[in-house]
């Protein structure tokens, strides 16, 4: 479960302003979630939840304002030190972002060979140990084109896992899935989470998903170019001051 309040926040987004070139998406962005917290963006699209993703995981550099893990800066640091802090996140693009030509196992050994020193046995033991977390032992050697879309999900979560990071970023996870596959990435989001005491951050419109796994939503809004709301999502469906928040909630057209 998240950690006290009163203790250090694991993110920070102090004063940010995302932007393409001249295009402000969001302006003076400020959020914070805590250590073992299941955060979730949401908003309508083009509100800029997948690019603060991209912010938070350094594939992007803000112009204006900075982001903060533990207490620390990582945009306003050197490459070396943001390299470090980056080894700590895992990472579940939309698509699985699977390497093709290289099995489950290869693909989940990938980063383990890049950033230890075990040796290949144990290499190739702890990616089928991963493999096996995410219920796909006997897996271990068919490649991605060979096996379902929700496996594909949980062969990247498993990827994900490889280095036990201490915090996992999901983009749209369970975009594309069946409910019984979508319900089934849900609980292992939640297990990671309780076994791992992780922070994990989603950009998702699901509401299911939404609803049983958040601690909390973050709500971007593309008219403002704020966020406007945040809390747990059952709270603000019910009582989110902004009527358009609860619209969003309910799947409700806006009036």
């Amino acid at each position: 479960m998240p950690c006290s309040p009163h203790s250090i926040p694991k993110i920070e987004v102090r004063g940010l302003d995302m932007a393409y070139g001249e295009t402000v998406i969001m302006r003076n962005l400020n959020l914070t979630i805590a250590r073992g917290e299941i955060a979730v963006i949401i908003g309508a699209s083009g509100c800029g939840k997948s690019t603060l993703l991209k912010y938070l995981i350094g594939l992007k550099q803000p112009t204006r304002g900075e982001i903060v893990y533990d207490g620390q800066s990582f945009s306003n640091t050197d490459s070396e030190t943001q390299s470090a802090v980056m080894r700590r996140f895992g990472v579940l693009y939309q698509n699985g972002a699977l390497w093709s030509a290289m099995t489950l196992r290869e693909n989940v050994a990938l980063p383990i060979e890049m950033y230890t020193h075990l040796k290949r046995k144990e290499v190739a033991e702890v990616a089928s140990l991963k493999l096996a977390l995410v219920g796909l032992k006997g897996c271990e050697a068919l490649y991605p084109s060979q096996i379902s879309g929700g496996m594909r999900k949980r062969a990247a979560l498993a990827r994900a896992m490889a280095l036990d990071p201490e915090v996992f970023f999901f983009d749209e996870p369970s975009a594309g899935l069946d409910p019984f596959s979508s319900s089934r990435l849900d609980d292992l989001i939640l297990q990671l989470r309780d076994s791992l005491g992780a922070t994990v951050v989603i950009v998702s419109h699901e509401l299911a998903s939404i609803f049983a796994i958040a601690d909390r939503a973050f709500f971007l809004d593309v008219e403002t170019r704020a966020l406007i709301a945040e809390g747990p999502p059952q709270m603000l469906r019910d009582h989110a001051i902004v009527p358009r928040v609860r619209h969003f909630l309910r799947r409700e057209p806006c009036t």
